[in-house]
């Protein structure tokens, strides 16, 4: 088990990427893509893929408080699905309250607020794989 993960908190306007390293222990925050279309998102995505040797790729799941999939779910189902179109293999990870731990850490950093709205989405894809990270590392021991 040495290949890195590729997490993503796939949003509207924005894309957080986030990388594990080769032992699955650590997530880090890489990278913040802003959308254009399936297409070149997708590119972005596989360039970040090649450049960290992984077809891994860990997708946030925006899911409902009460657990069910609604629009924002289906808009991640769509492009994920473009993603393995491309040769991706896709992991769901839910990721609810994911955006609000990543303000609330980069709150407590004391970044500004526009600092905050440019790291915001890689910080939340940084949570959503160590939130990920963290149970399958429980689940070895």
């Amino acid at each position: 088990m040495n290949e890195r993960i590729i997490a993503l908190d796939v949003g509207d306007a924005r894309i957080g990427v986030a990388v594990s390293d080769a032992s699955r222990i650590i997530a880090s925050p890489i990278d913040t893509i802003h959308r254009v279309g399936f297409g070149p998102d997708v590119k972005k995505v596989l360039a970040i893929c090649q450049q960290y040797d992984t077809n891994l790729i860990l997708s946030g799941l925006p899911l409902n408080l009460n657990g069910t999939e609604g629009p924002q779910a289906a808009k991640v189902r769509l492009f994920c699905q473009q993603l393995e179109k491309a040769g991706l293999e896709v992991y769901y990870q839910d990721e609810r309250l994911t955006t609000v731990t990543a303000e609330n850490a980069l709150l407590e950093g004391n970044m500004h607020r526009a600092q905050r709205r440019q790291n915001v989405d890689k910080v939340a894809a940084a949570v959503i794989l160590q939130q990920y990270l963290d149970t399958i590392n429980q689940q070895q021991y």
